[in-house]
């Protein structure tokens, strides 16, 4: 079997795809684009995996906050994020609205630039099972790149194993500032399978499953399934199990994330059996 290192250098999402595609276009040629627009698609790939996951976790976080804080019967709403972030709730029985707006300036949340303003809306609803989050993005900015969408999580107060479980239906558009242009839409659900019965942060342990497509400018498209549950433990950086079944015109494989150790390291395996060993920075 033929075994390569290959390192990358694009910053890592919660979802590390789009590494390894030796792209061709969608129509009936078979000439294969440029390994300049090549890739640009690795890195567009990666970078929208990254807003996705980094969106599903201010919402869910805010959302969160906000039932903790009428649990304890404070009507006003609050945040844990940085004084920039203003949360500003709009209620009518039990209809909810948080509008979302970060300073001018934009604001820092673990690592990422946040500009503009998501509005989310809920009816709530302790006593039940499931809670429909719909949110929209206006004049919004992830590092500097527009993302657009109306999109919606599911919470699950209790899925068959008993755990809370959010359901994020994803369609968005992102414009790079140099006019690059791509779109995802899929399922990702989240299972928080450790941690969310001890108040502690540090314990927490997310499962991953779901399905996606992402498309681009030059008519290039991918479609990916979680065929093994990614595993994510928030005291570790990478993902440390799981692996994703990826499939473009031409070109498929399996990306790997090994069975369990935090390290960086991963492979993709091609349908012909050729296996590359990956180093994640």
């Amino acid at each position: 079997m033929k075994t390569m290192k290959l390192k990358t250098k694009t910053l890592l999402s919660l979802l590390f795809l789009g590494l390894l595609f030796t792209a061709c276009t969608d129509n009936e040629s078979t000439e294969p684009v440029s390994q300049e627009e090549d890739l640009t698609e690795m890195v567009q790939s990666t970078e929208m995996d990254q807003i996705s996951a980094s969106l599903e976790d201010v919402i869910i976080e805010i959302y969160e906050d906000q039932e903790s804080t009428e649990a304890k019967g404070i009507m006003n709403s609050r945040t844990a994020f940085d004084t920039c972030v203003t949360v500003s709730l709009d209620m009518e029985q039990n209809f909810r609205q948080l509008t979302v707006d970060f300073a001018e300036g934009g604001c820092i949340i673990r690592g990422h630039l946040y500009e503009g303003q998501i509005v989310i809306t809920y009816e709530r609803d302790p006593q039940a099972q499931n809670i429909f989050l719909g949110y929209v993005l206006n004049n919004f900015y992830f590092d500097n790149k527009h993302v657009m969408g109306n999109n919606s999580i599911l919470k699950e107060l209790s899925n068959d194993q008993g755990n809370p479980q959010f359901t994020h239906t994803v369609d968005l558009t992102v414009v790079w500032p140099n006019g690059m242009q791509a779109s995802r839409e899929g399922q990702i659900v989240r299972e928080w399978i450790e941690g969310f019965d001890t108040g502690v942060f540090t314990d927490n342990v997310f499962e991953f499953t779901g399905y996606w497509n992402a498309s681009f400018v030059n008519g290039g498209s991918y479609s990916y399934e979680i065929i093994l549950p990614l595993r994510r433990e928030v005291t570790c950086y990478h993902i440390v199990s799981g692996s994703i079944d990826v499939e473009r015109t031409f070109f498929g494989g399996v990306l790997d994330y090994g069975e369990g150790a935090c390290d960086n390291l991963a492979t993709f395996t091609f349908t012909d059996g050729t296996e590359i060993d990956i180093v994640l920075n």
